[in-house]
């Protein structure tokens, strides 16, 4: 299965939001036979216990290390932007929409 790490806003307008947002677009591949990584599931976690922000950017970073891939959801977000760019260095691909990655995928044979 194709590991999709899920790149978007936090902090820039509801959180809860944007959490939901990620699930959804998560829920979407999965309908499409991918496996993503969903890293504002950390919200929850850190509700319960917080922890520093470089924490999560750090260890969040370890996930995006071993992905196919990222999508990177609409939004203004330097946490986002950070991510996009470490993939790029790394040669992971970055998508732009869900389309966008299943045209590639598709056109890839997976």
């Amino acid at each position: 299965m194709v590991k999709v790490y899920l790149s978007s806003k936090y902090s820039d307008g509801d959180p809860e939001e944007n959490v939901q947002t990620q699930i959804n677009v998560g829920n979407i591949l999965i309908d499409h036979g991918f496996n993503p990584f969903i890293p504002l599931l950390s919200h929850y976690v850190d509700k319960k216990q917080p922890r520093p922000y470089n924490y999560w950017l750090g260890a969040l970073i370890e996930w995006l290390k071993i992905c196919d891939c990222v999508l990177r959801l609409p939004g203004e977000s330097s946490g986002a932007d950070m991510e996009e760019q470490f993939a790029k260095k790394l040669g992971i691909p970055v998508f732009y929409s869900v389309d966008e990655l299943l045209k590639y995928y598709k056109e890839n044979q997976r």
